[in-house]
């Protein structure tokens, strides 16, 4: 089957260069291309992509509010953020949105198919310690535990009551920015073992990837930066 891919940016060189990117892959089919966020939303209700291609500074609507209406309008679709630097705010919030990773302008275009393959199977693409490294970075942005304002910290505590023990470990182990094999090294388990966990701990909390797991570990305060 071939991953249906919207491509979303205002340069239209970049549309163009992506599409012939895809096009030349068996496994790709770019099913449509947009210019700004509100026609991507319209696009992806009508195309039903798997993956978006979204960039997130653009005129009008951005990538971020596109995201977070697209992934609600539209459920079961993934968004792959691009951006021009590596520890971007705005990265940062479209992963807040809900976006399933991010991926610089200037990748290889191998780097680029892996990653629209990655998300479209269901995995995050940002490696673990980027995503820790935008979080502490960007972590005053992200309401304390308790706050009545967006992060409903109180109830995400609350929520974690469902894990066990072992799944507690695995996430805050997650959110620190240990990566699968440094989790199973450090709590003596198999690679495998460690993967199982942390899908269950997404099934149980409600959680997308690995990016949404992290996220919801500073929100609910069981981890805070430095």
């Amino acid at each position: 089957m071939s991953v249906r891919v919207l491509l979303v940016d205002d340069e239209e060189l970049l549309r163009l260069a992506f599409g012939m990117i895809l096009r030349a892959e068996p496994d790709m089919e770019p099913i449509g291309e947009a210019a700004d966020g509100a026609a991507a939303v319209e696009l992806a209700r009508r195309l039903r992509p798997d993956v978006v291609l979204m960039d997130v500074r653009m005129p009008g609507t951005d990538g971020i509010e596109a995201t977070r209406r697209l992934l609600r309008e539209v459920p079961g679709t993934r968004v792959l953020v691009l951006t021009t630097f590596d520890l971007d705010a705005y990265a940062f919030e479209a992963l807040r949105a809900g976006a399933s990773g991010f991926l610089l302008k200037n990748s290889r275009p191998e780097e680029l198919l892996a990653a629209i393959r990655d998300v479209a199977r269901g995995d995050a693409v940002v490696s673990p310690r980027v995503t820790r490294l935008l979080l502490d970075r960007f972590a005053h942005r992200l309401p304390a535990a308790g706050d009545d304002g967006g992060g409903d910290g109180g109830g995400d505590a609350e929520r974690l009551r469902v894990l066990t023990a072992r799944e507690r470990e695995v996430l805050l182990g997650a959110a620190r920015g240990l990566t699968n094999a440094e989790l199973a090294a450090a709590l003596g388990l198999a690679e495998p073992t460690v993967k199982k966990h942390l899908g269950r701990v997404m099934a149980k909390l409600g959680l997308r990837d690995r990016v949404q797991t992290v996220i919801f570990a500073y929100e609910c305060g069981l981890v805070g930066p430095g």
